[in-house]
């Protein structure tokens, strides 16, 4: 749940509580001041009903009175003169005062006066009494109800203009590119926000720092090797053109191996240098997937027919807006581990498929596979499955899978690993919405 509306909820919770409140506590304060109002109307009613110039006589004066809102009785001694119709004759025994009783089947307020000989009895239903607090609460409260849906507009409003900020702030983020480590140049009244900008840019200069150092040290280094290396391929060369002795032949061979793997790592230090999507989507152009696929393969087919493995390539062709040489590195790496790791006379497949806005590129094959553990690890850099004892025995830096994810997330592409129907290994990389016009 968002803050915006963790606040307003918390606000509106407040205020709805509040006049709960409000309403219990007026309503008490009501019924107070209403008993005491219709209290001194009773005794108003009784001293008027007291002073009236009654007769007596053989049969008393009886009121109907149907609605019964005020019910009386008017004594004489021991004699009735005068009383509401649904009150008996017998004379209602109640001490002088005020007393809560029931009365003619309902609980009533009783007032009884006397003076002289006289004494007046006067009832009132206590219903009347909630129903005048209930009305009073009523109109003072409603328009507070009424008004809860607008506040709760009001509200909403007011706390999304103080979290505005905020919002402006995520936005500004949200539009960074990678590579971007401005300082954020905003200046606020907010204290607040104040705080936050500041970390912030202090973890961009710090953020900024080690990705310079990391992408520069690798790649520079590798860069630097290439002009040794080179020289060491062609004396290794030299020599074992001279050499005729088979067992300095074999040790200069397999010098030659270890600079050639040598080589490798650093070619792909330096492919992995270059994988960086401000670099590539500005040259965006045209590429056939099936095209590229189709010149990779010819290009290690070497390779597969030396380990007498059988490759098909299968699905409809499809254009996406990229850049060759990366494709041509994705599809390459991946190419490149089936046929290490797809034993002699084993299968690959190669599938191309489309479907609404999404393209897919997927490979099979008839390897070992890997478990789950290894499908987290196989992107991180150096990691090889199985390290160098390999039931393959080939020869590798570890550093192919992490190329493929960044180019990948060059062209904001998905990757998936799973078992493979061949035995081995399914990998997936699918392209959605980066179809050319």
């Amino acid at each position: 749940m968002s803050i915006r509306k963790r606040l307003t909820l918390i606000l509106l919770s407040m205020m709805v509580l509040t006049c709960f409140l409000a309403l219990v506590k007026g309503y008490q304060k009501s019924m107070h001041h209403g008993e005491s109002l219709l209290d001194d109307e009773l005794k108003i009613v009784a001293g008027v009903l007291i002073e009236q110039p009654l007769a007596l006589s053989t049969d008393a004066v009886q009121v109907s009175n149907n609605s019964a809102q005020l019910l009386y009785q008017i004594w004489q001694n021991s004699n009735l003169l005068s009383g509401s119709s649904s009150l008996t004759n017998n004379q209602i025994s109640f001490s002088e005062g005020f007393q809560t009783a029931n009365v003619a089947g309902q609980r009533m307020r009783v007032f009884v006066m006397s003076k002289n000989t006289r004494k007046v009895i006067v009832a009132e239903p206590m219903a009347k009494r909630f129903e005048l607090a209930e009305a009073v609460i009523l109109s003072a409260m409603l328009p507070m109800l009424w008004a809860v849906p607008l506040l709760a507009i009001f509200i909403s409003f007011f706390v999304k203009y103080a979290l505005a900020p905020l919002t402006r702030l995520s936005k500004q983020l949200a539009s960074r590119q990678a590579n971007d480590f401005t300082p954020i140049n905003w200046q606020v009244t907010d204290e607040e926000i104040k705080p936050v900008i500041n970390r912030l840019n202090d973890l961009f200069k710090r953020v900024e720092t080690a990705y310079l150092r990391e992408r520069f040290f690798a790649s520079d280094a590798a860069h630097e090797l290439r002009t040794p290396l080179s020289s060491l391929k062609i004396n290794v060369h030299n020599l074992a053109s001279k050499q005729s002795n088979s067992q300095n032949h074999q040790e200069l061979q397999a010098m030659s191996q270890g600079i050639n793997r040598l080589s490798n790592i650093v070619e792909q230090m330096l492919i992995l240098g270059r994988t960086q999507p401000e670099q590539w989507q500005r040259q965006f152009s045209e590429q056939s997937l099936l095209a590229i696929t189709q010149q990779v393969v010819s290009e290690q087919y070497d390779k597969i027919d030396e380990k007498n493995q059988t490759i098909s390539l299968e699905g409809d062709d499809f254009v996406i807006n990229g850049d060759e040489f990366t494709l041509t590195t994705l599809i390459a790496n991946l190419l490149s581990n089936a046929i290490k790791y797809t034993p002699n006379n084993g299968q690959i497949i190669i599938k191309l498929a489309s479907s609404n806005n999404s393209y897919s590129w997927q490979i099979d094959d008839s390897g070992a596979g890997m478990t789950e553990e290894q499908k987290e690890r196989i992107f991180n850099r150096f990691y090889r499955v199985g390290g160098d004892q390999h039931p393959s025995g080939e020869q590798g830096a570890g550093l192919g899978m992490a190329i493929v994810q960044h180019i990948i997330a060059i062209y904001g592409a998905s990757i998936h690993l799973a078992n493979s129907p061949l035995g081995g290994l399914t990998v997936k990389v699918t392209f959605t919405g980066v179809k050319s016009d």
